[in-house]
């Protein structure tokens, strides 16, 4: 897992002078989104745990697990000109984890982790206001399907502001599409590897001494739970930079949305949760608007937000003259 060259950027972004593997690409984005699926399960178990604490130690263990490979690299291959906006991927992102972590206590876990990844839906606003580009007929249509989805998962009634659980994992998803198009902007020069190593150090910095006053000692069974929630976290990561080196962003991003089925299998049989087919044509309205949205939209919203980001390749650099 090389970090710092052009061409390991180069093949994160999904540039176009990589040769492309879909079906390995396809296989391991589907394996992230399994490990991001059981992490989510994790979370949800882990119920007695502050959802501060659990963030804390999701983005605490998944940078200890990535600190070999700067140990390796070299201090050096943190040097970055983009500081401030590694910040802002870095708030945006930690608080749609924990909104996300707060919602999922309290819903179900499927309903959860579909309302947090409809990003897709408002990454197209999120592009318009940040650089100006017009959105066009086919996304507006993605954002009504994908609204009338959201609908009948949220069911709004008045109980929705007495227990606004599903409110606050859809706007996990708003700052989930704020993460993601800075990540794809960082991704235009900054390597795979450098955007994790700040993405988890930056959050785990931040979120020291908010977690310092939410901490309660955790039970072995918790710890176990947190773990896992860590690992699951950096085994994702790196199964996304594997097949992004595979495969265009275009090519597998919709598959993105398996993590929604793997969420509702893994809520079924932990948890008990059975969608009605209300949940479930909503469901499918979602991700059908989420997958237009990402074919029909701008190249800044394709990926995830646990990604590290799949904008436009660097520029080429000519190769040095051997010297004789």
């Amino acid at each position: 897992m090389r970090g710092g060259g052009g061409e390991q950027g180069r093949m994160a972004a999904g540039g176009e002078d990589k040769d492309e593997n879909a079906p390995l690409g396809i296989a391991l984005i589907t394996a992230a989104f399994f490990c991001a699926a059981v992490m989510s399960a994790f979370g949800k178990a882990a119920s007695g745990v502050p959802a501060l604490q659990l963030l804390f130690l999701q983005y605490g263990i998944s940078f200890l697990v990535f600190l070999p490979v700067v140990a390796r690299e070299g201090i050096g291959s943190l040097r970055t000109s983009h500081l401030g906006l590694h910040v802002f991927r870095s708030v945006t992102g930690s608080v749609c984890q924990l909104l996300f972590f707060i919602s999922v206590k309290s819903i179900p876990l499927m309903d959860a982790v579909l309302l947090s990844n409809a990003a897709p839906l408002f990454i197209p606003l999120v592009v318009y206001v940040w650089f100006r580009k017009t959105v066009q007929p086919l996304v507006w249509l993605s954002l009504l399907i994908g609204l009338a989805g959201i609908v009948l998962i949220i069911k709004p009634s008045a109980t929705m502001f007495r227990d606004p659980a599903a409110l606050i994992a859809l706007s996990a998803a708003v700052f989930s599409a704020l993460a993601l198009v800075a990540t794809n902007k960082l991704s235009a020069t900054e390597p795979p590897t450098r955007i994790l190593v700040y993405n988890f150090g930056i959050s785990t910095l931040l979120l020291t001494p908010l977690c310092a006053f939410a901490w309660q000692p955790p039970t072995g069974r918790q710890w176990l739970l947190l773990v896992g929630v860590g690992l699951s976290m950096a085994v994702t990561q790196y199964l996304i930079i594997l097949a992004y080196r595979q495969a265009s962003a275009a090519s597998i991003s919709p598959f993105n949305y398996t993590v929604v089925i793997f969420s509702g299998l893994l809520g079924w049989i932990l948890f008990g949760n059975v969608p009605d087919w209300i949940s479930v044509l909503g469901t499918a309205l979602i991700c059908a608007g989420g997958i237009l949205s990402i074919r029909a939209g701008h190249p800044e919203g394709h990926g995830h937000a646990l990604s590290t980001g799949h904008g436009p390749p660097p520029p080429k650099t000519q190769p040095t003259p051997a010297v004789a």
